[in-house]
């Protein structure tokens, strides 16, 4: 087993679905303890109910607005970034002197995530497009290169949550269909560096998240 997985409570390690790229997870656990501690405590509390998987809608549903409670009240902002940048030419034997100075207005624009708290991002995806994860991931890698954050997690829907989709009919299976954000749309992409080398936790929700899920539908 990897030695980092040591690292996860096991209060949490036997509900959620776990991936560490870039050493996050130690990156947490030794220079953020207290901003880890709320991220163990809001998925020790955070739960589903078959109901806010039946009803209808995507990423608006009542699932991510459950960790939206959570994590508000412990301040964790939503946070967009904003730049220009500021572009010099330099002449001379020593490169000193500026030939021409100029800035391309809104160089960074658009990118924004969902909690932010110091230096830590969280993100949730629970039923967007799957190319929301290009979107999330971008924004990652963005906080990262411009220095606002050290490491994110990004939390979505583990493959095993199929078999309670399957349990439910076909309207439901139908609907948390394979082009929707799961855990088998974000990996590939961060294995293609998608994220920029951003440190990441991926944490993936499994049937254990659903508290009144019994193996079966009476």
């Amino acid at each position: 087993m990897d030695q980092w997985r040591n690292r996860i409570p096991d209060n949490i390690a036997c509900k959620y679905e776990f991936y560490n790229f870039n050493s996050a997870l130690e990156i947490l656990t030794q220079s953020y303890p207290e901003e880890f501690g709320e991220i163990v405590r809001t998925l020790e509390s955070f739960e589903i109910k078959l109901d806010d998987i039946l009803e209808k809608g995507g990423n608006e549903s009542n699932i991510p607005k459950k960790l939206n409670e959570l994590l508000r009240p412990l301040g964790w902002k939503e946070i967009e970034i904003a730049g220009d940048l500021v572009v010099r030419l330099l002449e001379g034997k020593k490169r000193k002197e500026v030939y021409r100075e100029f800035a391309l207005k809104e160089f960074i624009s658009g990118h924004k995530i969902d909690y932010v708290k110091g230096d830590v991002a969280i993100d949730m995806e629970w039923n967007s497009k799957d190319q929301t994860f290009d979107r999330d991931l971008y924004a990652f890698r963005t906080f990262y290169e411009c220095g606002v954050i050290t490491c994110g997690v990004i939390i979505t829907r583990s493959e095993s949550m199929n078999r309670i989709f399957s349990a439910l009919g076909n309207h439901v299976k139908k609907k948390y269909g394979a082009s929707t954000t799961w855990m088998g749309k974000l990996l590939p992409r961060i294995h293609a560096r998608r994220h920029g080398g951003c440190p990441l936790l991926v944490v993936g929700l499994t049937p254990d998240t659903v508290s009144d899920w019994k193996g079966e539908i009476s």
